[in-house]
């Protein structure tokens, strides 16, 4: 049998690390059977970071994008050339409630097209023996993804129907990757399940957008605690305070710029 490892570098969090700065946003290059760049941030920090840690994003095989805010998609201008995996509404416009300022990409679905190999999917796609795209995520259960602070062109409510995650089948078990948790991380990890057949979670990282004084909070304790994940790696848009919580809950590795983490 093939071994299933697994590393994950960190090329951009909102938190600085060792020798790499942050910005808001979130970049991770996976090394799988398969390598992959998981969003690209905001600016061309990714590149930056990605040389301090010795990685090559030329060397990747696919390019995915979780989901079409800013802070993960605008770095991906600095490619071309490489197949790009994302979610068909990745590209509309869409804006923020309480400013109306714009949290869309910076770039359209023809750029796209054109810098791309664009594969449009909101089914599961497989992309190697161990690692598939989520493609839209259901939206099952009754305490996520029920309010929204974004809306769209036409002024209709945007939550997001884009969000997506990768799911990775390790020899420890599976490790989700989120890029924002729009849709819930609950719900991502249970149609990982679903997806995969398997239900043992070594490990969950990235976005899970959690705000402080969310009432989603502690029905995700509660969801965490009863499905066994062995490993927390929140970051990126999940405020401190729950990050906190989650440390004193949960065997917990904290997230920066940099970080590096390595499953065998």
């Amino acid at each position: 049998m093939l071994k299933r490892s697994l590393k994950i570098s960190f090329l951009v969090d909102d938190n600085p690390g060792p020798g790499c700065p942050g910005e808001h946003g979130l970049s991770i290059f996976i090394e799988a059977d398969i390598k992959i760049l998981f969003d690209a941030g905001q600016s061309r920090l990714f590149l930056e970071n990605a040389g301090r840690l010795g990685v090559d994003p030329a060397s990747v095989d696919c390019l995915v994008l979780s989901h079409g805010h800013y802070d993960h998609g605008n770095g991906f201008e600095f490619l071309t050339g490489e197949r790009l995996i994302c979610h068909p509404d990745c590209f509309i416009r869409r804006y923020r409630d309480k400013d109306s300022t714009s949290i869309g990409l910076k770039f359209d679905r023809h750029f796209a097209k054109k810098n791309f190999d664009l594969v449009l999917s909101a089914e599961p796609l497989k992309l190697s023996e161990s690692v598939f795209f989520l493609g839209a995520i259901p939206r099952s259960n009754s305490f996520e993804s029920k309010q929204t602070s974004f809306f769209k062109e036409d002024g209709t409510p945007d939550f997001v129907s884009d969000d997506s995650a990768l799911v990775i089948d390790t020899d420890e078990g599976l490790v989700v990757i989120a890029g924002c948790g729009h849709s819930g991380i609950c719900n991502i990890i249970e149609y990982a399940k679903s997806i995969t057949g398997k239900s043992r979670i070594a490990a969950v990282a990235g976005g899970f957008h959690l705000k402080d004084g969310s009432p989603a909070i502690m029905p995700t304790v509660a969801y965490l605690m009863n499905s066994g994940v062995e490993l927390l790696m929140p970051c990126h848009c999940v405020d401190a305070a729950v990050i906190r919580l989650f440390n004193t809950v949960f065997t917990f590795e904290p997230v920066f710029a940099g970080k590096i983490k390595e499953f065998n």
